[in-house]
Order: structure tokens, then C-alpha cells, then sequence
């Protein structure tokens, strides 16, 4: 978690287009949602599957740009959450919800990569373990994607010596 909060401020600007999904964990079922353009924006875990669409667009938007649209699955949690922020103001009112499952096919290759790097493990026995660990996933996965400003995303050293700066560890 700490080497999120770190990070954050280095990332890449995104774009308005977002594709939303969730994927799950099996042992103990978690869900992790995520939203994706050209990178990563944000993801968050959540125990329950429905209440949480809500509380990731919160997470998500304060971190980019307002998006400009929002491409989603058939979910029917989305709609619901996404006409709350905008009843409260805390989503651009001309935002569009396009719910068409065939276009969040970035996403779902995305998650590929979670599920890829989880399965070996057999999944989680509690939500902290989950938590901890899909947090340092998602976070080493933005680098070597190249999300991070001035570094390339096959450039391990220079990712090497970024963390250790945002840490103050002397190489």
C-alpha cells in the first residue's frame, strides 16, 4: 500500500475513456475492480461484489482526468452508481454509460495477468492477504507497463532505482 500512495504522483496522465470490469479471487472470494484506457487508472478490492461499484469510481476519479465515458458489463450496479455521482456532482453530468459487454474486451485481457500471477497460489484464505498482495501486483504492473513518467517499461534498473528513491534507500 505504501508503494502505491508513492507512486501515484509519478503516473502517466490518462485519457476520458474508461473500461470498467471486475474480476474475482477464488479461496476467499474477493472481487478486484478495475478501470483501464491506455493504462491503468485504478483498481480496489472489495468483499462483496455490488456494493463496492460506488466506492471504486470515488477511488478512481480523484486520481485522472473525469472520464468522458464509461464502457461497462452488463452489471447492474454500474448504472445505478454512476447516476449517483452525478446526482452529487461528483461525476462530469455528460459522462456516458455505454453497458455493451463486447467492448471491454481490454480489461478482460488485462485481467489475465492478475488471474495469470494469482492462480499458482491457489487463491487467498483472508481478504488482508488478498489485499496486500493484488495491491503490489497491480502496482509493479503499472511500472512495467511503462506508466511511470521518464521510465521506460522494460528499463529494470531505472525501475529498480525509482523505488529505491521514493523509499530514500541508498544504492
Amino acid at each position: 500500500m505504501e508503494l502505491e500512495q508513492r507512486l501515484r504522483p509519478h503516473l502517466r496522465s490518462t485519457n476520458g475513456s474508461w473500461r470498467v470490469d471486475e474480476t474475482y479471487s477464488k479461496g476467499r472470494w474477493v472481487y478486484l475492480y478495475r478501470a483501464v484506457d491506455s493504462q491503468t487508472i485504478d483498481f480496489r478490492l472489495s468483499a462483496k461484489r455490488d456494493a463496492a461499484a460506488k466506492r471504486f469510481f470515488r477511488k478512481a476519479r480523484p486520481n485522472t482526468v473525469n472520464p468522458r465515458t464509461l464502457t461497462v458489463d452488463k452489471n447492474a450496479a454500474y448504472p445505478k452508481a454512476v447516476a449517483d455521482m452525478k446526482k452529487d456532482r461528483q461525476l462530469w453530468r455528460f459522462c456516458r454509460l455505454r453497458q455493451v459487454k463486447y467492448l471491454n474486451n481490454i480489461v478482460e485481457q488485462d485481467h489475465r495477468r492478475i488471474q495469470r500471477l494469482v492462480r499458482p497460489g491457489i487463491g487467498f484464505k483472508r481478504f488482508r492477504t488478498a489485499w496486500r498482495t493484488l495491491i503490489g501486483y497491480e502496482t509493479l504492473a503499472r511500472m512495467t507497463k511503462g506508466q511511470v513518467k521518464r521510465i521506460g517499461g522494460n528499463d529494470i534498473v531505472a525501475q529498480a532505482a525509482f523505488v529505491n528513491s521514493l523509499f530514500d534507500v541508498a544504492t
